[in-house]
């Protein structure tokens, strides 16, 4: 199990080495002019400077790729199809490309460098993401390590998401960082209010955004999103929802609930949600979750502690979150039916709960997830 957490993040720090040095470098030796960039066939020609990646070149034309880590080359997911001729695969590329996807020349655009001019194909709903300016009205504390923080949208945007997605959080230059950053969070907020956006946002130890949130934010301060982003939601069929999340994963299932609620589906559909927490100090949102139980009989919450301290009164499950759903799954009110699986939290975590799914028959294609790095 250890070799399997490791592996990624393994991978992600040697990409990002062997990204960021290929770029110093380049940028040395090279100018590349003025170039131009068709996007699907001439549905989009744009002229860029030379030289940056694709996927930094795209932004400044308001085309955002998906990119969970920001383009450090670490999570994978800003993957474009390139028509023209870019030279060959990088290794920093590789290891986040299915055989599959490198015959058809697929490419991280993070790690493209535009040199000379290049075809690409995008999916037609990137154009319809935006970077919006917006405020922070409220800053709450909700673990910990986990804050809550509600930001308000301009007046008159017309920002249309779905419960699962997720926006670019963008952190200004601070202290000794030199240049904005942006990470991938997902959407906490009730799809329905149409004037904020809500994110949960965990403290990673010399994380740049989550430092940033977590040590210079406040309310009142102006923050750019991009947004929306992700494929991750709701499936319209009626199988059993296996939910499952720990820490800020939270986030899309507090918006999905309350997406479900609005359109009537949590009444109507079997919800399990299993939460993996450490201690008591973990776990969040506990009376709202509980407060659905109890209104929804469909809709089951099912918290687990892995390491629960003494004293602290805990009477709930305990041990690993896999653990605790695999029991679940083995039950006979779940081990028959054909369910549909909803994961939210690390990459280890998600690997994890996908052997555990696949060990209890669930088929791979009806899991569904962002894996964040």
């Amino acid at each position: 199990m250890a070799t399997m957490l490791l592996a990624p993040v393994a991978i992600g720090a040697v990409s990002a080495f062997l990204g960021a040095l290929i770029s110093i470098t380049d940028k040395i030796v090279n100018n590349y002019g003025e170039v131009q960039i068709d996007i699907n066939n001439g549905k989009k020609d744009v002229e860029v400077k030379g030289g940056s990646p694709l996927l930094l070149s795209l932004a400044e034309q308001d085309i955002f790729v998906p990119s969970a880590c920001g383009g450090r080359g670490s999570c994978g997911a800003c993957k474009v199809k390139v028509t023209s001729d870019v030279g060959p695969h990088l290794p920093t590329e590789t290891p986040y490309l299915t055989k599959e996807e490198i015959a058809d020349n697929v490419r991280l655009s993070c790690q493209v460098k535009v040199k000379q001019d290049l075809s690409i194909e995008i999916p037609e709903s990137l154009f319809n993401i935006k970077k919006v300016k917006t405020t922070i009205e409220k800053i709450t504390d909700v673990t910990h390590d986990i804050k809550e923080v509600l930001v308000k949208l301009p007046e008159g945007t017309d920002l249309q998401y779905e419960a699962g997605q997720y926006g670019q959080f963008e952190a200004p230059k601070y202290g000794k960082v030199k240049e904005a950053t942006q990470r991938a969070y997902s959407f906490s907020s009730d799809p329905q209010d149409k004037e904020h956006l809500e994110f949960l946002i965990r403290l990673v130890p010399g994380g740049i955004v989550t430092t940033y949130v977590h040590e210079y934010l406040k309310e009142g301060d102006s923050i750019n999103i991009v947004a929306p982003v992700g494929d991750f939601k709701v499936q319209k069929t009626d199988a059993p929802m296996i939910c499952v999340a720990g820490g800020s994963g939270m986030a899309p299932f507090k918006s999905i609930f309350n997406q479900m609620i609005h359109d009537g589906s949590i009444e109507t559909r079997e919800v399990w949600y299993f939460f993996g927490a450490r201690t008591t100090k973990d776990i969040f949102y506990m009376d709202w979750l509980k407060e659905l139980e109890e209104k929804y009989p469909k809709f089951h919450f099912i918290p687990a502690l892995s390491e629960p301290q003494e004293g602290d009164g805990w009477t709930g499950e305990t041990g690993l979150i896999t653990d605790v759903m695999d029991k679940y799954l083995k039950s006979d009110e779940l081990k028959d039916a054909e369910k549909e699986g909803y994961l939210c939290g690390s990459p280890g975590m998600l690997d994890a709960c996908m052997v555990v799914m696949r060990d209890n028959d669930m088929q791979e294609e009806r899991i569904y997830f962002d894996k964040f790095a």
